[in-house]
Parts: C-alpha cells; structure tokens; sequence
C-alpha cells in the first residue's frame, strides 16, 4: 500500500487568517505593538514555539513560553477555526482515494488542534489518521514527527511520500528517506522549497495528485 504525508497549515488549510490574528493577540496581551509586526505569513507551518520566539525576537522580548500558552488559548477558542481548505484539494483527495492511497495527516500543530481543524473542514473522511505534536511537548521536530508515524504505521519509507509547503517539511522528509514534494500555494515559495531539497515542486493540487500516483502507483 502507498501512503502520502499531507502537511496541514498551507498544504491543505488556508490557516494564516486566525494563526497571524492570534500572533497579534498575543503581542497585545504581552504589552507589545502588534501593529509593528508587519506580515506573518513566514510564522505559518513551524513548530510555534520556533515562531514565536522569532517573534518576540524583534521587540527584544524572551517570554517565549508565557506567549505559547497565550497564542494556544487564543487559538484553540477562536482563531482555529479561521481556515479554508484551497481550492483544489478536495479532488485531489479524491484522486488519491480512488488510487488506493493511504492519506496521513503529518503536522507541526498540535494533534488535538489539528483533529480539530480536519474535523472543521471536513475532511476526516479521507485521513486514515492524523499525527502533529503532543500536549504538552513532544514530537514538535517535523523529522522525530516522521519517523514516528514511519514506526506506528509500519511503513516503508519508499513507499511514501512527504506533501508540504515550508523548508521543515522537506528537511524532515530528506531525513527520513520520503520523497519531499513542495506546493507553491502555501507559505513558503519555490526558492525555499527548492533551496531545503524539494524532490519536486508543484503549483496545483492536480499536479500534487499526477506527481505522487506517477511515483506511488
């Protein structure tokens, strides 16, 4: 059996909306001048504590840990739910579907937000599982999180291939031998992608669908 990877957060969720909103909230409650932050779509796909402390990095700030815990009660109660799915995907699931494809969600949120999110959007029925960090710390590295869900299911890493729009994604995958393939429609654009290893990069989610059932199937 063939199995795809699927990053969350600009792969198949459009999730900038409420995870720059809760961002900026977080700098508010801190005390900070959120309107001085200037875009964030560079914080979408990291671990967050990584983004944050980027973050507070230009105001000089190190409260790192306090502005976790703010931005996950902002986002678990509200900004979790301001997200799309791109247009697109949901065919391309379909294809995959329609292959044979075991589908796995591998993200860098937390797993309890991101059950949610597919729950939201709609789209538990074509995930075999969904895998991201754990409460309270753990399997927050993109490639520890990989190489669990290698050991879990069983899989051969041959036999997969990693779905994603940032660097971390396809450094994780290069670690763990998947195939990376890169998606333009996310965060983080064709030189990033191409610069942390990208095996190919692709510019819709058809053509995520013909590059993996080409090499998959």
């Amino acid at each position: 059996m063939s199995t795809v990877l699927l990053d969350l957060d600009g792969t198949l969720s459009d999730s900038r909306p409420g995870i720059a909103a809760s961002f900026r909230f977080t700098l508010g409650q801190l005390g900070l001048d959120a309107a001085a932050c200037g875009d964030l779509t560079w914080a979408v796909g990291p671990p967050i504590a990584v983004s944050m402390a980027r973050l507070l990095d230009q105001y000089g700030d190190t409260r790192v840990e306090e502005a976790v815990a703010i931005y996950r009660a902002r986002y678990s109660e509200i900004g979790i739910y301001d997200c799309s799915v791109y247009p697109g995907i949901p065919g391309m699931l379909d294809q995959f579907a329609q292959a044979g494809v075991t589908m796995l969600v591998a993200t860098s949120k937390r797993r309890d937000f991101a059950d949610r999110v597919i729950d939201h959007l709609g789209l538990r029925s074509s995930m075999r599982a969904v895998y991201g960090a754990l409460p309270g710390g753990g399997l927050d590295e993109k490639q520890d999180l990989l190489a669990h869900i290698l050991s879990v299911e069983n899989l051969t890493p041959a036999a997969c291939v990693m779905v994603g729009d940032r660097l971390h994604d396809m450094h994780a995958a290069r670690h763990n031998t998947i195939r990376p393939i890169g998606v333009l429609w996310g965060y983080g654009g064709q030189a990033e992608l191409e610069a942390s290893g990208a095996d190919a990069i692709a510019a819709t989610p058809g053509d995520v669908a013909r590059l993996v059932l080409e090499r998959l199937t």
